[in-house]
C-alpha cells in the first residue's frame, strides 16, 4: 500500500477520535466544575460573598480541572472511537489489509503525546499561578472574618526573603512542630534555623530546641549552633505574609526543585515532596499512557461498541489514578524510592498496553 492510503488511514482514525475527544473535555469539565460550584454556594448564601467573587474562584479553577479532563477525555475517545471501528468490523477489514495493530493506533499515539506536552506546559506555566491566586482569594475571604493563620506542610515567604515551611501546626494553642527557615538576607551566606517546636504570633515566633547553620557559596554547613530557645521577628502585614504560603499544587517542578534543594542541604527528609516533584512530569504522560493500554484493548473486546468503551474507560481511570495514589503514599514513607513511586503507575499501565500490541501484531 502507498503512503497515500496511509496518510488517509491516519486522517480518518483521528477524526474518529476527535469528536468524541472535544466532546468529553466539554462535558467532564462541566460536571466538575458544577462540583465545585455546589461547593461554593456556602460563601453566596452563608458568608454572603459578592457572585462576581465566585466567579473569579470558577475562572481560577478552570484550568486546573480542563488539564485533569485532558488525559481523561483522550481515555474515552480512544476506546469510543476504535471501539465503534471494531464493532463495524473497520478494524478487521484494516488488518486484512496487512496493517499491525501499532501501526492503526499510532496516530493515536501521536495525539495522545501531544495532548500530554500541553498538560505539562499547562501545569508548569498556567496552572500553579491559577492555583496560587484562587488559594489567596479564599484566604482573603478568610481573613475577613478571623486572623490570618500558619498552614501546615506549605511553602513561603515573608517580605525579607526569608523561605519558610512548618511540618504539622496546632491553630488552636499556634503551636508549631518541625520548622525550617531559609534565610538569604544573612551576608555574606544564607543561614538555615531549623527547630523541633515553636509557637507564633503576628510579629514573632518563638522557636525551641533547633540549630542554626551557617552555608557557603556552595551550600555546605560551615558552621553550627544549637539552640534551646530563639525569637523571630517578622515584618510586614500578616496578610501579606500569609498570603504568600504556596502548596506543591501551586508551584511549578522547577520551583518545587529548588525547595526540596534547600530541604536537602539541611539533612531533612522530604520524601514526599520529592515524589510529587517527580509526578508533575509522570501524571501529564497519563494522556499517552491511557492509549497505550485502552487501544489495544479495542482489537479484543471493542465489539462491544460504545458501552464496552465507557465501562473499561472507568475501570482503567479508577486501577490508574488508585495505583499512583497508592505509590505515591509509598514513595512517601520511604517504602519505594520517590522517583519509582512516582513512575510506577505509568511503567505497569504502559508495559500492559505494550504488551498487548505485540501480542495483537
Amino acid at each position: 500500500m502507498g503512503s497515500g492510503l496511509l496518510s488517509i488511514l491516519d486522517r480518518y482514525v483521528l477524526q474518529e477520535v476527535l469528536g468524541p475527544f472535544l466532546l468529553c473535555i466539554g462535558g467532564f469539565t462541566i460536571i466538575l466544575l458544577s462540583g465545585y460550584l455546589f461547593e461554593l454556594m456556602d460563601l453566596i448564601f452563608i458568608k454572603k460573598v459578592a457572585v462576581a467573587t465566585v466567579l473569579r474562584l470558577l475562572a481560577y479553577k478552570l484550568p486546573s480541572i480542563i488539564v485533569l479532563t485532558l488525559p481523561l477525555a483522550m481515555l474515552f475517545a480512544t476506546l469510543l472511537a476504535l471501539g465503534r471501528l471494531a464493532k463495524d468490523s473497520e478494524l478487521t477489514i484494516m488488518r486484512m489489509a496487512g496493517l499491525s495493530a501499532f501501526r492503526i493506533v499510532v496516530p493515536l499515539l501521536v495525539l495522545g503525546a501531544f495532548v500530554s506536552g500541553i498538560v505539562y506546559l499547562a501545569n508548569e506555566k498556567i496552572v500553579p499561578d491559577m492555583n496560587h491566586k484562587e488559594a489567596n482569594l479564599v484566604r482573603q475571604i478568610v481573613f475577613g472574618e478571623a486572623p490570618p493563620s500558619v498552614e501546615e506542610q506549605v511553602f513561603f515567604r515573608d517580605p525579607d526573603d526569608r523561605f519558610f515551611y512548618i511540618e504539622k501546626v496546632d491553630s488552636r494553642n499556634k503551636e508549631l512542630y518541625k520548622v525550617m527557615v531559609y534565610d538569604v538576607k544573612e551576608a555574606p551566606y544564607p543561614r538555615l534555623i531549623t527547630a523541633a517546636t515553636g509557637q507564633y504570633g503576628d510579629n514573632v515566633w518563638r522557636l525551641e530546641d533547633g540549630t542554626v547553620q551557617e552555608l557557603d557559596e556552595n551550600g555546605f554547613v560551615k558552621s553550627q549552633v544549637r539552640f534551646e530557645h530563639m525569637e523571630l521577628p517578622l515584618t510586614g502585614k500578616p496578610e501579606k505574609f500569609f498570603g504568600q504560603q504556596k502548596t506543591t499544587s501551586e508551584m511549578s517542578r522547577q520551583e518545587l526543585g529548588e525547595y526540596i534543594d534547600l530541604f536537602q542541604q539541611s539533612g531533612l527528609q522530604v520524601n514526599d515532596f520529592v515524589v510529587d516533584y517527580h509526578l508533575k512530569l509522570g501524571l501529564p504522560l497519563a494522556s499517552l499512557v491511557f492509549v497505550f493500554l485502552g487501544a489495544p484493548l479495542c482489537f479484543h473486546f471493542g465489539r462491544g461498541g460504545k458501552m464496552f468503551g465507557v465501562v473499561i474507560s472507568l475501570v482503567i481511570m479508577f486501577l490508574y489514578y488508585v495505583a499512583t495514589s497508592i505509590a505515591r503514599s509509598l514513595g512517601a514513607n520511604g517504602v519505594l524510592p520517590p522517583l519509582l513511586a512516582a513512575w510506577l503507575s505509568n511503567l505497569l499501565f504502559s508495559s500492559l498496553g505494550l504488551g498487548l500490541l505485540v501480542w495483537n501484531r
